[in-house]
């Protein structure tokens, strides 16, 4: 199991259901919210990735459904060397801009990461429109993708560009809340440095678990942004319990810095029987965690991310937003 469509129309199948839930369609916000975070350059590239592709191979494309590089670049390849410059060619494009195998392009992906992030700045419109809470059920998701690039299933980072487009409009302290099985590599890279966003994440130790290269706890931020990035790494078959201990940590560090508007980048990937994932949490679980998110009284955007297993996906996503809403 991976990342497709199947994920969003289950969870889409089960908020209709549910009659407590307003189902609104996304608004348009254009390229500069997607600009303020990532490299322009990058937006260029996902622009035309497929035509280019599709062209450069002329009729041997014929029947093509993805592209996916055979070269990726690496630290090691120009150590103490000058700067890698972007390949004019598409599959080196591609390895410059993407940084693992998991992530092709196909022909609709530049227009499905554009309506994932008009979904995220829609649901947060609302929050900052009075709304205690919204959620966006984005696909793909992002907090994989940092400033210049993609991967991890994520194009454009949702939650990173929301929070960023909040504080352009009025909000002086944001935390984005990453609740998904695998480190949000993307988000943290992206607010580093900075000491208005604070990204708190619990995931899979990254010893065993994908991205593999970040998310220690040791990693706290630099400059303005040391000690807003925190890490919380959990064991295999995390139960229930030891997992509503670690959010309530995770709580308390969000309290002390206080902010004003909280993202929660939502992955259900953390359920017992999730395909991606090896902690043991169940449905009861997620209820709880929103219940706890509740409990902190800030205005909540929810954005989806993770979650693989395509019989429960709904119900659980369905199950953390109860625990969100007034009782």
């Amino acid at each position: 199991m991976s990342e497709n469509p199947q994920r969003a129309e289950a969870i889409h199948q089960t908020l209709l259901s549910d009659v407590r839930m307003t189902i609104h369609l996304p608004h348009e916000h254009g390229l500069d919210p997607i600009r303020a975070v990532h490299d322009p350059a990058l937006v260029r590239y996902l622009q035309g990735a497929w035509s280019e592709y599709i062209t450069a191979l002329g009729s041997s494309g014929h029947g093509i459904i993805d592209a996916v590089a055979d070269t990726y670049r690496h630290p090691a390849m120009n150590d103490g060397m000058p700067a890698f410059r972007e390949p004019p060619g598409p599959l080196g494009r591609l390895g410059y801009w993407c940084f693992d195998t998991t992530t092709p392009i196909v022909e609709g992906t530049y227009v499905a990461a554009r309506g994932a992030v008009d979904v995220a700045l829609t649901a947060t419109d609302f929050v900052l429109q009075g709304c205690a809470a919204a959620y966006g059920l984005c696909r793909p998701p992002g907090h994989h993708a940092p400033v210049a690039g993609f991967g991890g299933y994520c194009y454009f980072n949702n939650a990173a560009i929301s929070a960023h487009y909040a504080l352009q409009r009025g909000a002086t302290r944001v935390t984005v809340l990453d609740v998904d099985y695998h480190h949000g590599n993307g988000t943290q890279q992206i607010f580093w440095n900075r000491g208005d966003v604070q990204y708190v994440s619990l995931h899979g130790d990254p010893y065993r678990a994908y991205p593999y290269f970040c998310g220690f706890p040791d990693e706290l931020g630099e400059g303005n942004g040391r000690n807003t990035n925190l890490n919380f790494t959990l064991s295999a078959g995390c139960n229930n319990a030891a997992y509503a201990t670690t959010l309530q940590q995770a709580i308390d560090a969000i309290q002390k810095f206080r902010p004003d508007l909280l993202i929660v980048s939502l992955g259900v990937d953390t359920y017992c029987n999730d395909p991606l994932g090896d902690l043991g949490l169940t449905t009861d679980s997620f209820r709880e965690q929103g219940s706890l998110v509740k409990g902190l009284g800030v205005p909540t955007v929810v954005v989806q991310e993770g979650g693989y297993d395509n019989t429960t996906i709904g119900v659980n996503v369905m199950a953390w937003l109860s625990g969100l809403m007034p009782a």
